[in-house]
């Protein structure tokens, strides 16, 4: 783990995050067949899914929240069931983008990658509880087999820990490429978040400003990029509310930015449809 860091950051953050909210309170799908933009997240045990959409929730309803259940010491993914999160815009209406979370992955079991695959497609239903090594098939209740545009995934997003980025076993390495080579065949477009920056990053974790001026943060950026083949553009920084018991403007600019880009690929995409 590094300290160090450059004179300038070396991405800027473009909006403001009021602009950053703005824009993302002011979405609406224009393709007529989607009701709702939706946003796949996956990725290894422990990597923070769960925690990012509670922290994307916390930023768009302004107080810390934790809806998605989550665990800080099991080396087994906590998640066990394919589940779709929608974040209130008021208390009559949700916001028109959902987030599907996952198990993780992990070297011999954790979630299947032909379970994304079809996720990816629309073929697994809510609810799904996933059996580590055994697909779904079509006769499963949990087997949608007549997606709908709405069903079907329009954006995917790797997550991983920024601190583990040299650690990560080949295993799920290549779990998550089979994933990112089959939603590039789809079409779909792909982001990635790399999360725990604080952990990963000393001077991140005294001011979460430098984020974009770290080094080592920009060294990982680099190697997840090469090892995945997600451009660095379309790789963010995030730090996940965790300890905090308020919301505040510093950690929610990297995460209302990361948001921001996964609508405009996915508005993209089901757009070119």
């Amino acid at each position: 783990m590094g300290g160090a860091s450059f004179s300038q950051p070396w991405r800027s953050m473009p909006w403001t995050n009021e602009e950053n909210l703005n824009f993302i309170k002011s979405y609406k799908p224009q393709n007529n067949d989607v009701e709702n933009l939706r946003i796949l997240l996956h990725g290894p045990v422990g990597a923070g899914k769960s925690s990012f959409i509670n922290s994307l929730e916390s930023v768009l309803l302004g107080r810390v929240t934790g809806r998605v259940m989550t665990d800080t010491i099991s080396a087994n993914s906590f998640t066990k069931k394919y589940k779709a999160f929608k974040i209130h815009k008021d208390p009559e209406s949700f916001y028109p983008f959902i987030f599907n979370d996952t198990m993780g992955f992990e070297q011999r079991n954790g979630m299947n990658v032909e379970d994304i695959k079809l996720a990816l497609m629309g073929h697994v239903t809510e609810g799904y509880k996933p059996i580590p090594g055994v697909q779904l098939k079509e006769s499963d209740q949990g087997y949608n087999s007549c997606p709908s545009l709405d069903d079907k995934v329009h954006a995917l997003v790797c997550v991983m820990p920024a601190d583990l980025v040299s650690l990560i076993s080949d295993e799920v390495v290549k779990k998550m490429r089979d994933v990112r080579l089959a939603a590039s065949d789809m079409g779909i477009p792909q982001l990635a978040i790399l999360t725990k920056v604080d952990e990963a990053c000393p001077e991140v974790k005294n001011n979460i400003k430098n984020v974009y001026e770290s080094i080592y943060l920009k060294e990982q950026v680099d190697k997840f990029s090469l090892m995945l083949g997600i451009p660095q553009n379309c790789i963010f920084l995030v730090k996940n509310y965790e300890s905090e018991l308020q919301t505040n403007e510093d950690i929610n600019g990297p995460i209302l930015i990361a948001l921001r880009q996964m609508i405009v690929y996915g508005e993209d995409f089901i757009n070119n449809l």
